[in-house]
């Protein structure tokens, strides 16, 4: 576990950084499959287009998109996985 800022607690960092869509995407749903309801995934990407596409497949899957933020080059995308 990982304790990010806001006290957010990640359990499992998933980093895409380098890879274009749709490889966050399609890495962060595999990822998402081994963690258990309530539990967090960190995505770390570098494509702009992660943004609108995780805004996307969390209003597909029901899952939670806690937070995104960008650091420097670097996007930090908070996911909690629902049901």
């Amino acid at each position: 576990m990982l304790l990010l800022r806001g006290g957010i607690v990640a359990d499992q960092v998933l980093d895409c950084t380098g890879l274009n869509c749709p490889l966050p995407v399609v890495k962060t749903a595999q990822a998402m499959k081994s963690l258990d309801p309530g539990q967090v995934l960190e995505l770390l990407a570098t494509d702009p287009g992660v943004e609108p596409d995780m805004k996307a497949w969390t209003n597909r899957t029901g899952n939670e998109l806690v937070k995104l933020e960008r650091v420097g080059d670097v996007f930090h995308v908070l996911l909690r996985k629902v049901g």
